[in-house]
């Protein structure tokens, strides 16, 4: 996630660079084709690309909205985790009475639940889950396809447990459950927004829109500007192709990129929290900007 309010040009040049050479190799196509083989025999209506622009406007406002609301959604969901977090692991340290083994062993399961989702989110390996948890619990998500969910599950059961061995009432536990119940609802978001694809034929009609509009659109201004419409089909086209792929950036919320939920960082401060608040000894740092411009 950016946390700069001001973006390096160098950024953006890398993130449109290959963009930029298509769409500058398409108007000095689009000029020599006008110089040399139509220049004579008919001309282009402006009014073409003054439709084209006016669909972009469309196609390119409608990707960009939907893009942002599936980040704001994800960046929500994972904001709810911090607090339902903090608060599950309050209610076990007050809750539990003198079961401190237990009470921490479940919040250690926590941190470890909160890592394997994160995991699975941006597709990468986890190496951190193993630390929080005991062999009996590795030996039993192991053969499970989703972890994070087995996770929940070891929660629940050792919930019952201690409602069981009266070391909860049922008022308690019901309150504690209803935590579980939450981690489980943005586990599942958080898997729906993976999972679901944004409509390729969106991002793909407004690629081949834009590059219609910027070939018509220096076609049209050929006539007046000379070799310099190339270099003005550049500019227009690279105002375009930047909000598109700016919007596009955020399509997929969990990926790990400057654009993306900062998923590192929002475990990370949870996992310190939660140490913190058992009274841990070996707490970890926590997550540093990269080039003061975006965390991970």
């Amino acid at each position: 996630m950016l946390i700069n309010s001001n973006i390096r040009l160098s950024r953006i040049i890398r993130n449109t660079w290959r963009v930029d050479l298509i769409m500058l190799a398409s108007c000095t196509g689009a000029y020599m084709i006008r110089e040399y083989l139509i220049a004579n025999h008919f001309t282009i209506p402006a009014i073409i690309p003054t439709l084209l622009g006016t669909a972009i406007a469309f196609f390119v406002g409608f990707n960009n909205n939907q893009a942002y609301d599936r980040w704001w959604e994800a960046r929500k969901v994972w904001g709810s985790l911090v607090n339902d977090s903090r608060s599950f692991a309050r209610a076990l340290i007050n809750y539990t009475g003198g079961e401190r083994e237990i009470c921490h062993r479940m919040i250690y399961r926590h941190i470890g639940f909160l890592y394997a989702l994160k995991s699975y989110l941006r597709g990468t390996v986890n190496d951190t889950t193993h630390r929080y948890l005991n062999d009996e619990d590795e030996q039993e998500i192991a053969a499970a396809s989703n972890k994070h969910n087995a996770i929940l599950m070891i929660q629940a059961r050792e919930l019952q447990q201690l409602s069981a061995e009266g070391h909860i009432d049922g008022f308690r536990f019901i309150e504690i459950n209803e935590m579980l119940t939450r981690f489980c609802d943005s586990m599942g978001m958080s898997e729906r927004i993976r999972n679901t694809i944004f409509p390729t034929t969106y991002s793909y009609l407004t690629k081949v829109f834009i590059w219609l509009f910027v070939v018509t659109f220096t076609l049209v201004i050929s006539d007046s500007a000379g070799i310099f419409s190339i270099f003005l089909g550049w500019i227009i086209s690279f105002v375009f192709v930047s909000t598109q792929i700016n919007g596009m950036s955020l399509v997929d919320p969990f990926t790990n990129n400057s654009a993306g939920v900062p998923l590192n960082q929002i475990t990370r401060t949870i996992e310190i929290n939660l140490l913190e608040m058992i009274g841990a000894e070996d707490i970890p740092e926590a997550i540093k900007p990269i080039n003061g411009e975006y965390v991970l």
